[in-house]
């Protein structure tokens, strides 16, 4: 029989994990097509009246500003001067007028090479120039600057300058072995060009030596934008008086920088590595930038955190040349001609063929009035065309990033400041355990630092673990009073469990008001506690009377073991500074009526217990009796781990377990009063050690006919003062292997310890906690129940010991709440007097370290 090969029918599917998705929105509507299809459109600028184009030849099209000698490979508004910078000169128009202005000569003029980028500052009058030979460039514009310029004379005794010769534009060929000059004219120059169209010295500028940066990059400068951009659509407010700006250069050599811009120079801050091909093209939007790459990857940059937050696959291999903003939306234009459309989350909300060449620029525009907005691009087919793009829908992200108008007089009073904040933030579904969420998250962090600086702290947000959700760090300066500020960290997390619809009344991410409550995933655990402390700070600093630094730290995936939380606070310990005490607030009352304060955390020992036969699965009709079963050594094995009375076998469990004293035991007594439930009860939950078994699953498919060849169970220890975490630990690992050694059982057994915390008990005598009380007494007219909870919170006991200083633990919701449940809510009576029990503790603990006198 001959050797027949088959073809291979493998399929290798699309590497992008952003999803396609159906909009409400229709790909944009083609309005106008322009050009000439044998002119490639290599740049795009455009304002209110005029589209400017720039490419291979010496024009400018709007009317034709002629008097280049090369590609116009960049173009740049500088609209409050009502002028155009065009990159092959470089050469500055009025947009009015559209006469030259000024003849701007790069340092090393020819030997700059192609002028690849360019960007105006406007609120130093300086233009960026990015060259070929890698160098970083700029002039000044402002009186003092052109004052100090060099100038330079063109020609044999005139004062009229002319443009320099350059020598590949000017040149001759090669077998005439003649120099470059003026008459080579090998661009067809009009006579009022090549003899002069500028009258005057004072349009030549030379760029001196001190206005470059030799190898700013180790490759071509390809793009920049300045942050935050000045772009139309980037969604940033109108330049305030005083704004600085960052400039974003991207390179050849795959990377992004970051400059801090000053009058008379340029000083890198950072550089990211893209790694995936030369940035050319680059966008901004608040903090985040878009880096369009060589092999069709868009990287998400995130400037506050220094980290890549997504890497966007638009077209694999298909070099992406443009970006443009418009609001939440990013237009990415690649080199087959096609425009995708990404939305906030990064979803493909729209694709289509714009062009029959490579898209080479692109621009938003918007018209007089505001109300209309275009997305204009230009292709190597030679046309330029204008689309009609709609708003993008008020999403739960992009409603967010305009943040120059979240807490307004004329939205908020500072009186209800904290309901209509928390309404926003819970819109955010921040859910930590859900991946497709992980954008959610981010921009969650970004709204909460943005909301903690309007209300008056300097906030900033720090990194975690790869692909972690940031830490989001903010602090109220207190006034100085004659005594040292204290210094009070207040803990929370702005993630949250999933809220699937089934059970929910309203949306969960939508806040509704019903009864006195307000309903949505979040409000009561941990969004609402973490704005009404917020406000409260907020309205005691209006007032100068903070008398204390409230250090806001607030994490992300609290909900999901609190990933990194530990690393990154070593790593940024000394921007949090010193700490005096630590409050949370990140439970509920005992009951609905009556204030209550924490003092009691369990401990947890999370673990994996194993057993495989190492065979796979056996057919119990074939096998059954005569292979050893591993789930018979499973339930013979957890059972060795509880004796009588349902008390924990594990031998010494419980020497180091803190007996209860007599005041514990009339708390517990007026407790059950309160609850009507038995004081043991109230106990056993609180304050005794526990063990429970969670699950046990199989290997296969788990039905009747099947031995399982491999069985995993998850099993926890609670505990308690003052037993030690890693000897807990330690014992059920010890007790597990001893007591399986005594099965003598082939089948293998693997114990690991997944995750801890430790226990935590505040100090009921200590001048903070008493100071908590005293604010709880005086806001409810009433002494506050004295609470202990049986779950963990790993971060508190960790920070006590790291900040060396007392937790306080206030909740602020009720027993009723429904706190990881459909219908989650808190009472807007609660909210309000939570806050006002903040900064009555605050204003207290002003002199918790004051000398008495």
């Amino acid at each position: 029989m001959a050797d027949v090969s088959l073809p291979n029918t493998t399929v290798v599917p699309h590497p992008s994990v952003s999803r396609p998705i159906r909009s409400a929105a229709p790909p944009p509507r083609l309005l106008h097509s322009l050009g000439d299809e044998n002119k490639s459109v290599l740049s795009l600028m455009a304002n209110a009246d005029h589209i400017f184009t720039g490419g291979q030849g010496q024009d400018i099209t709007v009317t034709s500003l002629r008097g280049h000698a090369g590609s116009i490979l960049a173009l740049e508004l500088a609209e409050e001067k009502g002028w155009l910078f065009s990159a092959s000169g470089s050469q500055v128009w009025s947009t009015v007028t559209f006469l030259p202005v000024y003849i701007l000569n790069p340092y090393l003029e020819t030997g700059a090479g192609d002028l690849f980028s360019l960007a105006w500052n406007p609120a130093l009058q300086v233009i960026y120039i990015g060259c070929q030979n890698t160098s970083l460039q700029w002039q000044g514009f402002c009186k003092f600057q052109l004052d100090r310029r060099t100038e330079e004379q063109y020609g044999s005794g005139t004062s009229t300058p002319t443009r320099k010769v350059h020598k590949f534009f000017d040149s001759y060929p090669q077998y005439t072995h003649r120099p470059a000059d003026l008459q080579a004219n090998n661009f067809s120059l009009s006579p009022s060009t090549s003899q002069g169209a500028f009258v005057g010295t004072d349009s030549l500028i030379n760029i001196s030596a001190t206005n470059v940066i030799n190898s700013a990059h180790f490759g071509y400068i390809y793009c920049m934008a300045l942050l935050p951009s000045t772009r139309e659509g980037t969604g940033n407010p109108a330049q305030k008086p005083g704004q600085s700006y960052l400039l974003v250069t991207g390179s050849g050599d795959e990377t992004v920088k970051i400059w801090r811009c000053n009058s008379s120079s340029l000083n890198m801050m950072h550089s990211f590595d893209c790694q995936h091909g030369a940035v050319l093209s680059i966008v901004a939007s608040g903090e985040t930038i878009y880096a369009g790459c060589q092999d069709g990857h868009v990287n998400v940059l995130d400037f506050e955190t220094r980290t890549l937050v997504r890497s966007i696959i638009v077209q694999e291999n298909v070099d992406v040349l443009s970006l443009s903003i418009m609001q939440s939306d990013l237009y990415t234009c690649s080199a087959n001609g096609h425009i995708h459309r990404w939305s906030s989350s990064f979803d493909c909300t729209a694709s289509w063929r714009a062009h029959d060449g490579i898209v080479l620029s692109s621009v938003v525009s918007c018209s007089f009035d505001r109300k209309s907005f275009c997305l204009i691009t230009g292709a190597n087919d030679g046309f330029v065309k204008v689309w009609a793009i709609v708003l993008p829908a008020e999403d739960n992200i992009s409603q967010l990033r305009e943040v120059s108008t979240l807490i307004s007089d004329s939205d908020a009073t500072q009186g209800d400041t904290m309901t209509y904040a928390l309404s926003k933030f819970v819109s955010i579904p921040s859910v930590s355990s859900d991946p497709s969420h992980r954008e959610d998250c981010r921009q969650a962090a970004i709204w909460l630092k943005k909301c903690l600086n309007q209300l008056g702290a300097q906030s900033a947000l720090l990194p975690t673990h790869e692909a972690g959700s940031p830490l989001v760090l903010g602090t109220f300066h207190g006034t100085q009073g004659k005594h040292p500020k204290p210094r009070i960290l207040f803990y929370g997390h702005y993630d949250v469990i999933s809220a699937p619809p089934e059970g929910w009344d309203t949306d969960p991410f939508v806040v509704s008001g019903r009864n006195g409550y307000l309903y949505g995933r979040g409000v009561t655990d941990d969004k609402g506690p973490i704005m009404a402390v917020a406000c409260a700070a907020a309205e005691l600093l209006q007032t100068r009377a903070l008398g204390v630094d409230l250090v806001f730290l607030i994490e992300g995936e609290e909900e999901t073991g609190s990933a990194g939380f530990v690393d990154a606070i070593k790593e940024h310990k000394h921007l949090i500074g010193s700490i005096d005490a630590i409050l949370l607030s990140n439970s509920t009352w005992i009951s609905e009526h009556h204030p209550c304060i924490t003092y009691g955390l369990r401990g947890v020992v999370h673990s994996t217990v194993e057993l495989a036969s190492g065979v796979p699965d056996l057919h119990s009709g074939v096998e059954g009796g005569a292979a050893p079963e591993p789930m018979f050594d499973m339930i013979r094995l957890l059972a060795t781990l509880m004796g009588g009375e349902g008390k924990v076998a594990i031998p010494d469990f419980y020497n180091r377990v803190h007996p209860q004293t007599e005041a514990e035991k009339q708390l517990y007594d007026v407790l059950s009063d309160v609850t009507q439930k038995p004081g043991s009860v109230l106990s056993s939950r609180w304050s005794e050690p526990s063990l429970t078994v969670h699950n046990v699953n199989v290997s296969g498919p788990g039905n009747s006919t099947v031995i399982p060849g491999k069985v995993t169970a998850k099993v926890s220890l609670r505990i308690v003062p003052d037993q030690d975490l890693e000897t807990i630990a330690q014992s059920l690992v010890d007790h597990l292997r001893g007591s399986f050694d005594k099965f003598r059982s082939p089948n293998q057994l693997s114990v690991s310890i997944d995750r801890t915390a430790d226990w935590w008990l505040g100090n009921l005598d200590g001048p903070w906690f008493k100071a908590l009380k005293t604010a709880v007494h005086d806001e409810w007219n009433i002494e506050p129940l004295l609470i202990r909870e049986g779950g963990s919170i790993p971060s508190i006991p960790y920070l006590e010991k790291e900040f060396g200083c007392p937790a306080l633990h206030l909740p602020l919701g009720q027993s009723t709440d429904q706190a990881h449940l459909p219908n989650e809510r808190i009472s807007l009576n609660n909210l309000s007097r939570g806050k006002s029990v903040i900064k009555r503790f605050l204003s207290i603990a002003t002199n918790v370290h004051a000398p008495t006198e």
